[in-house]
């Protein structure tokens, strides 16, 4: 699994001549680590006097970024598949009209996956980010700039995961299903980015 692998393994695998793992596998990753950060301002808050009154809070914030990070994470592995099947589909026999009308609809399936797998990283980075607010708000101040490079990750997750899905609607030929998967990513990626702009801004205002 690309998850669980040593980091320098995974770049080497990352900057080889296969397509995959690839851009989407990184767009979750970006994620995986957004939330990842988000957990670590969490933990660096909980257990400080100075921050006694948001315990509670950073302590459920914490659970949600820690899920948060495993769904991610699991996306890195998922679509990396999700494009392999997409692969695979378009090496389906072809020669007769029955093999042709079988790989197509081979095709249009595998590549509705692929576009679910893209869509599902930036509804779970906009999640994250709406933790981040939080840390960034009411977490240890000392990590504020942890807070902000969260959002930065997630952000990044989630414009990478946009691209992916972009492409991947150019090859299916449902146009109401397109139309509406592309308003839902578009919708989106503009609320994503409104969230790490707020975020920046409280980071902004910390440091001065």
């Amino acid at each position: 699994m690309l998850a669980t692998k040593p980091m320098n393994e995974f770049l080497d695998e990352l900057a080889s001549s296969s397509p995959a793992p690839g851009g989407g596998s990184v767009s979750a990753l970006a994620g995986a680590i957004g939330a990842a950060l988000t957990s670590m301002v969490c933990r660096l808050t909980i257990g400080k006097k100075k921050y006694a009154d948001v315990r509670q809070e950073m302590e459920s914030v914490l659970q949600q970024s820690e899920e948060l990070r495993m769904e991610l994470s699991q996306l890195i592995d998922e679509d990396s598949i999700a494009f392999n099947n997409v692969m695979a589909a378009f090496g389906l026999p072809k020669e007769t009209e029955g093999q042709q009308e079988a790989r197509s609809a081979a095709i249009q399936e595998a590549t509705k996956r692929a576009t679910l797998v893209p869509l599902d990283v930036m509804r779970l980075s906009e999640r994250a980010l709406g933790l981040v607010r939080i840390v960034a708000e009411r977490g240890n101040k000392n990590s504020i700039t942890d807070a902000g490079v969260a959002a930065l990750m997630l952000h990044a997750a989630c414009e990478g995961a946009a691209l992916n899905v972009r492409i991947n609607l150019a090859s299916l030929k449902d146009e109401e299903s397109v139309r509406q998967t592309r308003e839902m990513m578009e919708n989106c990626a503009m609320r994503v980015t409104l969230a790490r702009d707020d975020v920046l801004a409280i980071v902004g205002r910390s440091l001065g």
